[in-house]
């Protein structure tokens, strides 16, 4: 990888929907060289895929989501990673991180309201072997979620300086 494709990774990265066109634009290549570099790192797995942010919210379909952190008793010869593996399938499991600190995993998992999580937590994460601890934070509200916004300021107002 080369310069160019970590430039085309971060405006893909910022929008996954911007044309061919502003792609090449932007970069000073041909679409076709662009093109083909954006194949490659699908081929390669480096772009794993397009999706969309959504405000579900907004969009009047509310769910429940939860940081849910675990501390495991990690597997011999294998660490966290089977365990990992095992909660990743899980549909409600939206992203899961191995992290440092008090806790080992940290997962962030959705649902339609807080029974639900609460149940995939109790039922499905708790009782699993290797499992030792977990802690979950119902989030509350969504200011900032890949990178975007979710609110708008009204006619550009200013934040309030104070010295």
């Amino acid at each position: 990888m080369d310069e160019k494709d970590h430039e085309i990774l971060h405006l893909l990265e910022e929008n996954g929907r911007l044309p061919l066109r502003e792609l090449a634009t932007s970069l000073a290549l041909p679409e076709d060289e662009v093109e083909e570099r954006i194949r490659a790192m699908e081929e390669s797995r480096i772009i794993r895929k397009f999706t969309a942010v959504v405000d579900w919210e907004r969009a009047g379909n509310s769910r429940v989501s939860a940081i849910i952190d675990l501390k495991i008793a990690p597997e011999r010869d294998f660490g966290y990673d089977k365990i990992a593996e095992r909660l990743a399938r899980f549909r409600q499991v939206k992203a899961l991180y191995l992290v440092s600190g008090v806790y080992d995993l940290q997962l962030l998992a959705t649902g339609q309201d807080m029974n639900e999580v609460s149940r995939f937590v109790s039922e499905q994460i708790a009782p699993m072997d290797h499992i030792r601890e977990t802690a979950t934070h119902i989030i509350m509200k969504i200011y900032k979620e890949n990178g975007n916004p979710f609110f708008e300021r009204e006619g550009g107002e200013r934040l309030p300086i104070t010295f």
